[in-house]
């Protein structure tokens, strides 16, 4: 994982309608950047959803909620329009991004060992370093906590 107090590393990604984002449009707002594994999964889907319920507050502080994972657009819009989520999911199917960030690493599952997407949430000031650093973080928490950050 990468350091408070580091420059995040710039990106540039398609969202879920295939719009491209780059951090550098977020200058002068919090962002919280969160990386997951999989669309539609139980953990993902409990995270993404909470992050969503709070979408309004995140909002009135000024922060923007981009999502973050290895499937594709379709993927990604299909699990917007599933659960009516707010905000950004985007797709970094050649993992530039989550490689960027260091959240591709080695997983355990059932004695397996494989690379995977480690569940990180980053939250980047609004000049774009690192303010904060939440790895390994528990899917349904994650939002109140984040909201409790900014």
């Amino acid at each position: 994982m990468l350091e408070k107090g580091t420059k995040a590393p710039e990106f540039s990604l398609p969202d879920q309608n295939g719009v491209n984002h780059s951090l550098k449009d977020y200058r002068g707002k919090k962002v919280i950047l969160y990386f997951y594994p999989k669309d539609n999964t139980p953990g993902c889907t409990k995270q993404a959803c909470g992050f969503g319920e709070l979408y309004p507050q995140f909002t009135e502080k000024g922060a923007v909620i981009i999502g973050v994972s290895k499937d594709s657009v379709a993927s990604h819009k299909k699990f917007e329009e599933k659960y009516g989520l707010p905000f950004i999911l985007l797709s970094d199917a050649d993992l530039s991004c989550i490689k960027a960030y260091d959240v591709w690493q080695e997983k355990k599952n059932y004695g397996k060992v494989s690379m995977g997407v480690v569940r990180t949430t980053y939250l980047i000031d609004e000049n774009g370093i690192i303010a904060k650093v939440f790895g390994k973080v528990n899917a349904a928490e994650n939002p109140a906590q984040m909201l409790e950050e900014i």
